[in-house]
């Protein structure tokens, strides 16, 4: 197993943030310093220390799919004392932490774990997992900016890459739609359609990969199954 995955399995980050670690020169193998990419370890014999602690894997790794209501942040602590999306599970002797973002005013799913490989899984861009939204917007969307949305459009900068869009209901001066997009921008969704002079009125998450929140009630949450968390994973 390569270093930087074995230091993500222990939970004490994610596989990006550990590589980091080692060209930092903070971590050690068997006492000495490994400051390169790549190398192996063999976890049954091998001691591994970061910041010259002994790291060892956790005896249960924890996968938690929660309904975030808005309000809440999420982050392990908040530098403002606004309540977090860890305030929302109990019960859990493990050091979860949340997988990507969800904006304060978003609701919806998102997962927590203590896996920092399952993170880097879900999160990075390379795995284009797909994440589906529910965006009440004002006004009427027009089919010229929903083939905008199609194609990609531009937003701080970048382009975003193609979304799936669907119009799911017209309201007297509202839309709702269903936006799936395979990227984690910061107020990603938000920002698209704010670019087209739409202002958000509402946002929910309602699907990671295969995952969906189903009749899971705001506030509440469940462990994934297996099937779930292996669709990430394998």
């Amino acid at each position: 197993m390569r270093i930087q995955k074995y230091i993500a399995s222990c939970g004490v980050t994610s596989r990006r943030k550990a590589e980091e670690l080692i060209l930092q020169g903070r971590v050690k193998l068997n006492g000495e310093v490994v400051n390169t990419l790549g190398v192996k370890i063999d976890p049954g014999n091998d001691k591994v220390y970061v910041d010259d602690k002994l790291i060892t894997p956790p005896k249960r790794n924890y996968y938690i799919m929660l309904n975030k209501p808005k309000g809440y942040v999420t982050t392990v602590k908040d530098q403002f004392d606004r309540p977090t999306v860890l305030d929302l599970v109990g019960d859990i002797n493990a050091r979860l932490h949340p997988v990507g973002r969800l904006d304060y005013d978003t609701s919806g799913l998102i997962f927590l774990t203590n896996d920092g490989e399952f993170t880097y899984r879900v999160t990075h861009p390379k795995n284009k997992i797909k994440k589906v939204y529910i965006a009440k917007i004002s006004g009427i969307i027009s089919k010229e900016d929903i083939e905008k949305l199609k194609r990609g459009i531009v937003i701080d900068g970048y382009k975003t890459s193609p979304a799936k869009v669907e119009v799911l209901k017209i309201g007297k001066n509202t839309s709702e739609v269903k936006i799936t997009i395979h990227e984690g921008k910061n107020r990603q969704v938000r920002k698209m359609f704010e670019s087209l002079s739409y202002n958000v009125l509402s946002l929910k998450r309602i699907a990671i990969g295969n995952v969906t929140l189903g009749n899971l009630p705001e506030g509440k949450w469940r462990h994934l199954s297996d099937r779930e968390k292996n669709s990430f994973l394998h």
